[in-house]
């Protein structure tokens, strides 16, 4: 049988015929092409981001945009915090979330040009204190395979929202399932770029946030970039996440998760993020023209890595229409309008971030926001691209992708109505509330606590997340965590005997501990 990266192979040669050997046409509609040679793309990006943000509902935003060498666009907009006065500038500083991957992969990147490690080194000899479920993905996995998400691992995201230790996480990923085999198909996730942090640390001597301060940081210029939010807690201003709760636009607290450093936790800004991008398309060349990275391991970077399924690609394909979808060391990978491009999002609770890159055009543009999944990120990269890159300003990203979200969150509401249609009505749990209550433990993810609250329970998880569940329908209880997240149920196992002896959360069992025993 071929092997997965002859198809990937295959598969880019005739992306590479079919896109690049075709002039760029417009995106706009059949009949229609408009193009322009624009002289004020800033004034023309600077009005639609007006528009867009009240469109979006978006409090605060600030943007960035590199075009051969130079600043040609930089503006922040807003407040960080609705209801508010203190504006959102280009020096707010925002969490760069997943965006700090690519980061990463840098970091990673200059221990390989140091001889320290290579990218096809098997994780069982570089770093054998590194553990998976299955014996044969552990004996395989290489380093490269800590950035690409297809070592078969699912999300897994609640054990660093636990607030496990990084160590603590990479000792309870040995009792993670898989959920696919190695390198078989592609779920987006954290948890190994969070080993990649820990092994960059057993290779260098130095905890991650110290070397991508020093190493990365400081070389390019970033004053005022940090590796967490702790670190960076001396500047001015610092941007307040938001939710949409019950259709009302609420500050929510700032949560920060320091030990997913690796994966999404440094803190920057629009002053500082230029000068990533033109590190980034100067082929890793630093201030004073120092190279960081070899021209090997720079290309390496870049290269499709992986294929990435259309399940785990953004809704926003849906309309722009690649012919292939790829990941990188850190980079999802599209084409868009015969142009590759190396882009990511970055998510957490209450903040988005997004950095986009047209190499061959040698643009880039990064956008931080302070509302949850406002996709305008998405809209905004697309629009700069159009303005910059290929003088086209017709098509209205914004609100087509607005239409396009608008569509999937009603959907979401026509599959919530439909589970409820499924609820039976006046059921009652099979045990008194008390025999509910009790420790529960899972291997991977730890222990549980469930107690009577009223008429019904809290279960209360590491890292004090607490969910206060409403009975449902049977043994079955349900409840939303911190007031914002996803509603989430909780099945509860009767033995037949009056006892319990499980819970199911989302597919993950608990089992009740015996206090009796040790």
């Amino acid at each position: 049988m071929r092997s997965s990266a002859f198809y990937l192979l295959t598969l880019l040669f005739l992306c590479d015929l079919f896109c690049y050997g075709q002039k760029p046409v417009s995106s706009g509609k059949p009949g229609r092409m408009v193009h322009s040679n624009l002289s004020g793309e800033a004034a023309a990006f600077d009005r639609y981001i007006g528009q867009a943000l009240s469109l979006w509902k978006t409090p605060g935003i600030s943007v960035v945009v590199v075009k051969d060498d130079k600043v040609v666009f930089r503006k922040g907009y807003g407040v960080v915090e609705s209801g508010k006065q203190a504006p959102f500038t280009t020096a707010t500083e925002c969490i760069c979330a997943s965006t700090t991957k690519a980061m990463t992969a840098v970091c990673m990147g200059m221990l390989v040009d140091s001889g320290k490690v290579s990218w096809d080194d098997k994780l069982k000899d570089v770093f054998p204190e590194f553990r998976l479920y299955d014996p044969y993905a552990a004996a395989e996995l290489r380093v490269r395979d800590l950035f690409t998400h297809n070592a078969g691992l699912g999300n897994a995201d609640l054990l660093w929202l636990y607030g496990y230790p990084r160590e603590e996480i990479l000792h309870r990923m040995k009792s993670l399932p898989p959920a696919y085999s190695l390198r078989s198909s592609f779920i987006y996730q954290n948890l190994m770029y969070i080993a990649a942090g820990e092994l960059i640390r057993k290779l260098s001597g130095q905890h991650w946030e110290d070397f991508i301060t020093q190493r990365l940081f400081a070389p390019i210029g970033m004053q005022h970039t940090y590796a967490s939010f702790k670190r960076s807690e001396k500047e001015a201003s610092h941007e307040v996440p938001h939710f949409v709760i019950n259709d009302s636009l609420q500050a929510i607290p700032l949560i920060s998760y320091e030990n997913i450093g690796p994966a999404g936790g440094v803190w920057s800004c629009a002053d500082d993020m230029d000068k990533w991008m033109l590190f980034l398309l100067d082929s890793a060349i630093a201030s004073g023209g120092k190279r960081l990275l070899s021209a090997e391991v720079y290309k390496e970077l870049f290269k499709p890595q992986a294929l990435v399924t259309d399940k785990e690609f953004y809704p926003t394909a849906q309309l722009t229409g690649p012919h292939w979808k790829t990941y990188g060391l850190g980079w999802f990978q599209e084409d868009y309008r015969g142009k590759m491009v190396q882009f990511h999002t970055g998510s957490l609770d209450g903040a988005v971030a997004i950095l986009g890159l047209l190499p061959s055009e040698h643009f880039g543009i990064y956008v931080f926001g302070n509302l949850d999944h406002s996709e305008v990120r998405h809209a905004l990269m697309y629009k700069a691209m159009d303005l910059w890159a290929f003088h086209d300003n017709y098509r209205d990203w914004s609100l087509e992708f607005y239409q396009l979200y608008a569509k999937m969150k009603e959907d979401n509401k026509k599959k919530e109505k439909a589970k409820e249609a499924l609820r039976v009505q006046g059921t009652r749990p099979s045990l008194p509330l008390n025999a509910y209550a009790g420790k529960y433990t899972n291997e991977a993810y730890g222990d549980a606590v469930i107690a009577v609250r009223g008429d019904s329970l809290d279960v209360q998880f590491p890292n004090d997340i607490v969910l206060k569940l409403g009975h449902w329908n049977y043994d079955v209880f349900a409840g939303i965590y911190n007031g914002w997240w996803d509603k989430q149920w909780i099945r509860f196992v009767p033995d037949g005997t009056g006892k319990l002896l499980q819970f199911d959360r989302d597919g993950v069992l608990y089992t009740k501990v015996d206090p009796s025993k040790k």
